[in-house]
């Protein structure tokens, strides 16, 4: 009989650097932090460590973090984030490391997966690890950031990009999508809605979407596009018009259509898809339904155009999504390193 592999949480690798934001830092904590498998272990082992021995590390703030670990814990990591500061220095002015923090770097092991939120990805940047890749920072320092690394390909305009082993995020709340997004990625929608359930914020932002929204709370004396989501929402597997939608909110198409841009940073039709491609995802994990079955219950109405769907958003087929997420017992928590 063969022995069961041993189990290893992947660990988390915060890098805190000097002028961090608290909140920030906080978000891989509370993120990963929480994903347990069906045995009630945790899936993730977070740590924090800073360029230099154990001590103080500054914040935006009026108090300073004490971290416990050195740059040597970054050896250790399977995943390293790194969260924006305000004391970047010569990395944020000019575009290169201190050598202080390229030999904190160098520790880490080449394969480990990368991340940064907001300005960190200056990091990243000034390392070298970005040029001739897709990234993303906060809307309000894109064209500096780009005028600094001209050989980046940078997208001011989306929450975060995926860019396999290298992942890069907007500002602030957009680090909460990120990390979401890299369990989702890890261990499936089941585990990464949990997480958004207990973290209270919405399970899902899709990357592409705008980072700022024009009117993020709609004037409460015009009316919203909430009731014909939900109403959406309700009937996935079945032909949903533009028009209907609409019909929900007593608005012209046209009228509409804005708002519902306004309100969520994409068309209708695309957060159709997005919200048809997440049902999909979950019945893959969490059923034995057919692909055939799946693509009718999620609204795609045959095999093929979920296949092609699926593989424009996530870049595989349904049958390897549940190969990959499906554990043989059946709770859809598989664990991958």
């Amino acid at each position: 009989m063969s022995r069961e592999p041993e189990f290893r949480p992947h660990r988390v690798v915060v890098l805190a650097l000097d002028g961090l934001l608290p909140f920030e830092l906080g978000i891989p904590h509370r993120i990963f932090g929480r994903p347990r498998d069906a045995r009630g272990r945790l899936l993730y082992d977070v740590v924090t460590c800073s360029i230099r021995p154990p001590g103080p590390v500054r914040t935006d703030a009026d108090f300073a973090v004490q971290v416990e670990h050195g740059p040597e814990t970054l050896a250790t990591a399977d995943t390293v984030i790194i969260p924006a500061s305000y004391e970047l220095g010569p990395v944020f002015e000019q575009g290169v490391l201190t050598g202080e923090l390229a030999a904190a770097l160098d520790r880490i092991r080449p394969g480990t997966r990368l991340a940064s939120i907001c300005t960190g990805v200056y990091v990243l940047a000034a390392a070298g690890l970005l040029d001739g890749r897709p990234a993303t920072t906060h809307w309000a320092d894109a064209d500096r950031f780009q005028r600094l690394f001209p050989r980046i390909e940078v997208d001011p305009g989306v929450l975060f990009i995926d860019d396999g082993d290298v992942l890069t995020s907007a500002g602030v709340a957009a680090g909460i999508d990120l990390c979401l997004h890299m369990v989702r990625r890890d261990h499936g929608t089941a585990v990464a809605n949990d997480v958004a359930r207990r973290t209270v914020v919405p399970p899902h932002r899709d990357g592409g979407q705008a980072q700022y929204i024009h009117r993020p709370v709609p004037d409460p004396q015009q009316a919203s596009t909430t009731s014909a989501r939900a109403w959406a929402l309700g009937r996935l597997n079945e032909p949903i018009q533009l028009r209907d939608m609409a019909a929900q909110e007593s608005m012209s198409v046209r009228t509409f259509t804005r708002r519902f841009r306004e309100e969520t940073g994409v068309s209708p039709g695309q957060w159709l898809t997005q919200q048809r491609v997440e049902r999909a995802r979950h019945l893959l994990e969490s059923t034995d339904r057919s692909v055939d079955q799946v693509s009718r219950d999620a609204g795609f109405g045959t095999a093929q155009s979920m296949r092609q769907h699926l593989q424009s958003a996530l870049g595989v087929t349904p049958t390897a999504y549940r190969r990959t997420f499906r554990a043989e017992n059946g709770t859809g928590a598989a664990v991958r390193r």
